[in-house]
């Protein structure tokens, strides 16, 4: 999940660490779409060696998207994450190396969050479909007009848990697609893929995370090997910079904040459930062209350089004067600690530190004044020192009582602007607005004007309107001191009409004097003058403190710890935690998939567990039904809105449900005990690939033995390899587990993909992964301005921000002119128009400037013939001709046929031009009626 909020922070602070996506698009012509060669350069004009891949941050948005019509069926959910890997990969383009990594079980300080988020999720289904019922049916009683009701269930989000079937078949798929794209992409020639699935233990980021730390450790790794990591979790901001790599780069969606949702009743923008009228919908277009499309542009991509976080870091964290040798890199690791106070995935942040009022900010300084004090560093490679940690919390707790206060003065401020801006809001609002035909019109609509029909009639029924709903005070009314008309007799104001909304009750008041004895009584039920219990929380949120840090660094260092308790101390209570323990137990194994489901499932979920399992979840006489509550109350904790609150649900008793589950564990059917047990993860190579012939003769030799990968064969990649039972084999047909898609009979003698388990280099449990940039690493050329710049600059150049990956990057400069036939060009109906997009276009309407274009003159400049309208004023002219985006409606970007390989390298590529359905191949026989359907 990450941190909420720490992202939005970290780009308005540190702007220049993102760079926008260069994206080759396919090219189509007579309605074939060309694949993309990913084995030419980047277009973004840099290279990278791995492209490690955190699958559930792909696989929720293509299962259950919010801005575009969901799937219809398993089978083409997994179609949609295939899309969105190749769109990654077309993107990022890997030399070396493929990493799939899929949540597995989690630590248990991760499944206490999972309960929490599950639980909340069933509830509010729940909700909002009895809420969607109810208005539902008042709407109808009054005469109003709602689409008929979809007969269907709704896709439960928790079968994407380590344990189910969906997640079984998920891998299956996406061994297929491995095989596919190592027979037939010419950009995954020479790749090595590791695939991590969910049965592998471990949450996806952290496995990746583990792998990078343990090559690290290796002899043979580079040490300026680029990284880049897909995945949307703000913390792995953190852990990259925990790897101290020197090249380390994120991608993620470019995050667009209020996008229009359609009304779940009757499919129309512009409001949500409650709301709802029942009214006709209104005609898009002149045709009615548009009513089935919703105005969405497609998503688009950013990176996010860390080496450009390094140096504004290096900047902010610099501190002369020192009594100890500075050391940019142990600062970072201590900044990396101090974020975990404001939230984490283990530990709730504390009360006094809110990442929106400047906590990271002000953490910093407390730090920068206390360190000369200290001695030294918070932590060295994942270890914290408590005694320095202390003198940091305590000059925290010195300032609570006023960040207490202040946060309540600009609550207040808040509230009263709110209320200011309603009030003028409803003063300035026009008495009366037509409707219907003579409504007005948006400028720049996509849908032109409609024809007026029997304006009479029209006009007749706005009249009457008028005077069944008078708006004009008469001459005798009073006016209120914000200018509205008071209410006639001095009749009392309805609570419902105030401006104010009703304020959730805050028992603890945090700004009034006795907010701990008050904080302590409410979430705790103790007195604060219980030193014994304040000391107990303190204690479990420093071990927590302790275990992420680690589980950052080292990893995991306890499977079985979690913070048992719902609400953080204060920071003015980390009194004398210098000789608190911090050692964790050793030997911790992890739960598996099914245990795993019953600590994390509510009841509702029970369809993905067996019968006799879910049996415990429902029935009243069973030993743990008070792990599943069907109601459990949710305390905002000072938050608005209900996702912000903290969900009070009981934490599971390990050792009770262990003797609960060894009553029915003899009911596992043999497929049931496979999804339960724990495996590991597989390597994929292609023929063409230097390892492939060393796994052929382990296969071939039916070698049982683990051996040694050979690190001068797979880019200096070291690990243990063994047969796999289930491998992807050369003259063996890979079967599709997708109907629509063929089996893959070609993994033959031209070009054939296999594959063979793999685990990462083993050490002792006591070895420690030095938290350092490794010996020989380049650091990377500087991005910033200089602080000295003016003074060094004799010349008197101005200063050139770097907008991309390259520094070499020559600008191109367009004059007014050219932006102005720029707007002129650009599509009209796109979902963000050119700023010229509604002005009167050259040569036409009789313009003053217009002139008549000549046979066969383009409108366009030459100057701007070769560049993008989006991308005109951003930068030079790419590697490679783009085609405009696409617009609202249109057919999506299938990138599954790729460019077609050469006769002497690949067979000729099988899907083209075999028109299954969405433009994927069918199979010979006509499968389509078998789609597994999942709701």
């Amino acid at each position: 999940m990450g941190v909420p909020a720490f992202f939005r922070w970290l780009s308005r602070k540190y702007p220049s660490i993102i760079v926008n996506c260069v994206e080759e698009k396919a090219k189509e012509c007579n309605g074939v779409k060309a694949p993309i060669d990913t084995s030419k350069p980047n277009p973004n004009e840099v290279e990278f060696d791995n492209l490690y891949l955190d699958m559930n941050g792909i696989i929720h948005p293509c299962t259950h998207p919010e801005d575009k019509p969901a799937p219809k069926n398993e089978d083409e959910m997994m179609v949609a994450i295939f899309e969105y890997i190749d769109r990654i990969f077309n993107i990022v383009r890997p030399r070396r190396l493929l990493y799939m990594a899929i949540d597995g079980v989690a630590p248990r300080a991760k499944m206490n969050q999972q309960r929490s988020r599950r639980f909340r999720a069933s509830k509010e289904g729940m909700e909002a479909a009895e809420e969607k019922k109810k208005v539902r049916q008042e709407i109808l009683a009054k005469g109003g007009i709602l689409p008929p009701e979809e007969v269907k269930e709704r896709f439960d989000s928790n079968c994407i848990t380590p344990g189910t079937e969906f997640m079984d078949n998920l891998a299956k798929c996406l061994r297929y697609y491995i095989a596919d794209r190592l027979n037939s992409d010419p950009g995954w020639k020479n790749l090595t893929v590791i695939l991590s699935d969910a049965s592998a233990p471990g949450e996806g980021e952290h496995k990746i995370m583990d792998y990078i730390r343990r090559q690290r450790a290796q002899p043979n790794h580079d040490p300026n090997t680029h990284h880049c990591l897909c995945g949307a979790d703000a913390d792995l901001i953190m852990l990259g910079l925990a790897t101290h790599e020197p090249n380390f780069t994120i991608i993620r969606e470019e995050f667009k904040p209020n996008k229009p949702r359609p009304c779940a009743l009757c499919n129309q923008l512009g409001h949500e459930v409650k709301d709802c009228e029942g009214l006709p919908r209104e005609k898009q277009g002149k045709h009615d062209q548009f009513a089935d499309t919703l105005p969405v542009a497609e998503q688009e991509f950013i990176f996010i350089r860390l080496c450009v976080l390094r140096e504004y870091l290096e900047r902010e964290l610099t501190m002369a004067s020192l009594p100890f040798t500075f050391d940019f890199e142990r600062s970072v690791d201590d900044w990396v600690f101090m974020c975990f106070f404001v939230g984490n995935d283990f530990l709730p942040h504390l009360p006094s530190l809110e990442i929106r009022e400047g906590a990271i900010d002000r953490l910093v300084n407390i730090y920068k004044n206390v360190v000369h004090k200290t001695g030294g560093y918070l932590t060295e490679s994942g270890f914290v020192n408590l005694q320095r940690v202390q003198m940091i919390m305590l000059a925290v707790g010195e300032v609570e009582d006023s960040i207490f206060k202040k946060r309540k003065d600009d609550d207040d401020n808040f509230k009263r602007r709110q209320k200011e801006k309603k009030k003028r809001m409803k003063r300035d609002h026009p008495s009366f607005i037509p409707g219907g035909q003579f409504s007005p019109q948006a400028l720049g609509n996509r849908s032109s004007p409609q024809a007026i029909s029997n304006p009479r009639q029209a006009a007749f029924e706005m009249r009457m309107h008028d005077r069944q709903n008078p708006t004009t005070p008469s001459p005798n009314t009073s006016f209120t001191s914000d200018g509205s008309p008071s209410p006639a007799g001095g009749i009392k104001r309805k609570a419902e009409d105030s401006d104010s909304e009703p304020e959730p009750e805050d028992n603890i008041r945090l700004w009034e004097t006795g907010w701990k004895q008050r904080y302590y009584k409410n979430k705790f039920d103790v007195d604060a003058s219980d030193e014994k219990f304040r000391r107990k929380v303190v204690q479990s949120y420093v071990e927590g403190l302790c275990w992420v840090l680690r589980y950052y660094y080292q990893g995991c260092a306890s499977w079985n710890w979690y913070y048992p308790f719902h609400y953080a101390p204060f920071a003015s209570d980390f009194e004398g935690i210098a000789d608190m323990p911090s050692d964790f137990e050793k030997g911790s194994k992890p739960f598996k998939p099914l245990e795993q489901l019953m600590g994390v499932f509510p009841a509702a979920s029970g369809n993905f567990l067996p019968p006799t399992w879910r049996k415990l979840m429902t029935d009243p006489e069973s030993s743990i039904i008070d792990f599943y509550p069907e109601d459990f109350a949710i305390d905002l904790n000072g938050k608005k809105y209900a996702w912000q609150g903290v969900a009070l649900l009981p934490f599971v008793d390990e050792r009770r449900l262990r003797a609960a589950l060894e009553e029915v564990y003899p009911d596992l059917t043999p497929e049931e005990s496979r999804r339960n047990s724990l495996g590991g993860d597989v390597l994929f190579v292609g023929k063409h690939h230097p390892l492939c012939d060393f796994i052929v003769e382990q296969y071939k030799t039916k070698n049982t033995e683990v051996v040694d990968m050979p690190p001068e064969l797979c880019h200096g990649i070291q690990g243990k390899l063994t047969l796999n039972d289930n491998a992807v084999l050369p003259d063996q047909t890979v079967v599709s587990p997708v109907p629509m898609l063929r089996d893959l009979t070609q993994n033959s003698a031209v070009s054939y993909s296999l594959s063979i388990s793999f685990k990462d280099p083993q050490f002792d449990e006591d070895f420690v992964f030095k938290a350092v940039v490794l010996p020989g690493a380049k650091k990377p050329a500087p991005v910033l301005k200089p602080g000295d710049w003016e003074k060094t600059n004799n010349d008197g150049r101005p200063w050139r921000p770097q907008l991309g990956f390259n520094r070499d990057r020559k600008p191109v400069h367009l004059d007014q002119s050219a932006f102005r036939t720029l707007g002129h060009t650009m599509p009209r109906d796109r979902g963000m128009p050119g700023m010229y997009a509604n002005a009167v276009p050259l040569g036409t309407y009789g313009s003053p400037y217009a002139r008549p274009l000549m046979g066969g003159q383009q409108q366009i400049p030459k100057l701007l013939s070769n560049l993008r309208p989006q991308e005109a004023w951003r930068g030079p002219t790419p590697l490679f001709p783009q085609t405009p985006q696409r617009t609202a409606g249109a057919a999506p970007l299938l990138a599954w046929n790729r460019m077609l390989p050469s006769p002497n390298q690949y067979p000729p590529n099988q899907y083209q031009g075999l028109g299954g359905p969405m433009g994927y191949p069918q199979r010979p026989e006509d499968r389509m009626d078998r789609g597994r359907q999942v709701w």
